[in-house]
């Protein structure tokens, strides 16, 4: 894979997604599936209700279409691909699924929890059959030390877990206008150069094509947004940028490519568990960008302040995967 095919698929998925955005979010309007704002939400998301929602619909579709036809062109139809594209794919369904009750029932809340995670289980366990039939390295090795241990049939654990947590993580990330799409362009360019790296055509593959997608997106979610991806967009792009990481076999190094995911699900973890344990809050509102914007930063500055901070830990993340 040249640096120009990468350059070609980047584009293609680019400017398919935003070509089919002007059609896409006036449908979603015509079908009135509109945002719903938390109460217990800040104040100034308020204004936000009713704004198209399900806009991971848009590059859900531009991605399955370039994915394929150019796959089929490049031949880059490989097991590995055909098992990122269920995984993307099949978690977008569920967020479908979710966003879908939500709208249907004007509420803030769909599929239930344990519903989302048997169907994420599923997907995740098919995943890994695909992957292990192709003779799949179940070692996790740790960046730079390079210490590493086979968790044998364990690996379908840790896959699972990998897959849930991160897809939960983008998804709590997703709350400002263009920060989970901007991060995720970051990120899926980042393994998109360490698989090229890796001379894994096929992944790398993927990963370009994700993020000139989500870089099309990021034209109409950025503030103030026209569009939101919803549960059907976030919960996609984790379990895709997950099993980047699993068939990259650079999965400790999402840890830092992904620092901010990481972040805002700590943030949640902490304050939920700070309250449980001792009834008070580390902080205004959870996840963090909350806390900051209650603190008096605008929406865009901390959007800013974040993709600042996802852009230097992605830089130092290829720096270590491919040392």
């Amino acid at each position: 894979m040249t640096v120009s095919t990468m350059a070609i698929v980047f584009a293609a998925a680019f400017i398919l997604t935003v070509a089919l955005a002007p059609f896409g979010i006036p449908l979603l309007q015509r079908l009135k599936f509109g945002q719903s704002i938390r109460e217990e939400g800040p104040e100034s998301h308020f204004k936000k209700a009713g704004t198209p929602t399900m806009g991971g619909l848009i590059f859900l579709v531009s991605i399955l279409v370039v994915a394929v036809v150019m796959g089929i062109v490049f031949d880059f139809m490989t097991t590995q691909l055909s098992t990122l594209l269920l995984v993307f794919l099949g978690f977008g369904v569920i967020g479908f699924l979710d966003d879908g009750l939500k709208v249907i029932f004007k509420r803030n809340l769909g599929l239930t929890s344990i519903q989302k995670l048997i169907g994420q289980i599923i997907i995740a366990i098919i995943a890994y059959v695909l992957l292990r039939g192709n003779e799949f390295d179940t070692s996790v090795t740790i960046p730079l030390v390079k210490w590493s241990v086979d968790l044998g049939m364990l690996y379908v654990g840790f896959l699972i877990f990998w897959l849930v947590g991160f897809s939960n993580a983008v998804n709590l990330t997703d709350g400002l206008d263009g920060l989970a799409s901007g991060l995720s362009v970051v990120a899926f360019t980042a393994y998109g150069v360490i698989a090229y790296v890796q001379m894994q055509a096929d992944v790398a593959f993927f990963a370009f094509v994700v993020a000139g997608a989500m870089l099309g997106f990021l034209l109409f979610n950025k503030n103030p947004a026209k569009v939101f991806m919803g549960d059907t967009g976030s919960l996609a792009l984790g379990g895709g940028l997950a099993m980047l990481s699993i068939v990259t076999k650079q999965e400790m190094l999402l840890l830092v490519i992904g620092i901010v995911f990481v972040i805002e699900t700590l943030s949640v973890i902490l304050q939920v568990g700070s309250f449980k344990l001792r009834g008070k809050r580390i902080f205004k509102m959870s996840p963090i960008h909350h806390h900051f914007e209650l603190s008096g930063w605008s929406e865009w500055k901390v959007v800013i302040v974040f993709w600042t901070t996802g852009i230097l830990a992605a830089v130092l993340g290829v720096m270590m995967g491919v040392m």
